[in-house]
């Protein structure tokens, strides 16, 4: 699955004294609001950089990312020494695994660097600890951690498994796959049933895991899974579909392909090869 397997050890993030060297002997990455700076179609190493870094982990090397944000598209591009700054899933048919999973693990964990600077719980400025993993409140103490935001994607079959249900969301040209994200106090199961009753106005009992993928565009978590209709009734909601049909196999593959870095393309190709 695209994005997961990430081989990095993060296993040093308290050592101040290694962490120190490494940096010195490592690679950092260099972002810009959220893309990642490009030289040759290739991402941006700094030698060094005086500003605050993110300890990604070691493999080879200790590998660093660093956040340009705070100045402007250009100068950014300038200071490292880059041609552009490039999202990652444009980037990604040419990365392999381990790299994109990597500088998806970078974006994600600059993204709530930039967005934690302050505290939720008094305002209080906050600083990094534990090589960028934690901030911690200066005025109460707060200790601040990465979170995720766990959402749930599902195939939806027909009650006698010959088609899938795609919709099209508003101001969309394509077809997908349903998704949402999981609230506080349902399961990801619950999830599931309420997202596909909500948006669509299918019902379904019979909801089965497949696959889970990181999605660290900034901080998502997405669990995927195959849910079987009680009936072919469809009623969308026309806030944020437009519509949903039932596809046989050969329509759906008349449909084109899915963006292959997604988990939506594992559950809708798993599904195609299925007699």
């Amino acid at each position: 699955m695209p994005y997961n397997g990430l081989a990095l050890d993060r296993g040093r993030r308290s050592d101040a004294d290694w962490l120190a060297a490494a940096l010195d002997a490592g690679q950092i990455l260099a972002y810009w609001q959220d893309k990642c700076l490009v030289a040759g179609g290739r991402p941006v190493r700094l030698p060094t950089t005086d500003r605050e870094v993110v300890f990604l982990g070691a493999a080879e090397t200790a590998v660093f990312a660093a956040d340009l944000s705070d100045l402007d598209a250009d100068t950014a591009v300038a200071q490292a020494g880059a041609e552009a700054a490039v999202d990652i899933r444009v980037l990604f048919p040419q990365l392999d695994r381990q790299e994109a999973a990597t500088l998806a693990y970078a974006r994600g964990m600059l993204h709530w660097t930039r967005n934690q600077r302050f505290c939720g719980a008094c305002g209080g400025r906050t600083a990094a600890e534990q090589a960028g993993h934690v901030r911690r409140c200066a005025d109460c103490g707060k200790l601040h951690f990465p979170r995720i935001a766990p959402a749930v994607i599902m195939l939806v079959e027909s009650p006698d498994r010959e088609r899938c249900l795609l919709a099209r969301h508003r101001g969309a040209r394509d077809y997908s796959t349903l998704a949402g994200f999981v609230e506080i106090g349902e399961s990801l199961e619950d999830a599931v049933r309420r997202e596909l009753h909500e948006e669509a106005g299918v019902r379904v009992s019979e909801v089965s895991y497949q696959a889970s993928q990181a999605w660290p565009f900034p901080s998502g978590l997405m669990v995927g899974f195959r849910a079987r209709a009680d009936t072919e009734d469809v009623a969308v909601d026309h806030d944020e579909l437009a519509e949903a049909h039932w596809f046989t196999r050969d329509e759906v593959r008349a449909q084109g392909g899915t963006r292959h870095d997604s988990i939506e393309s594992y559950l809708v190709e798993t599904w195609l090869g299925e007699r």
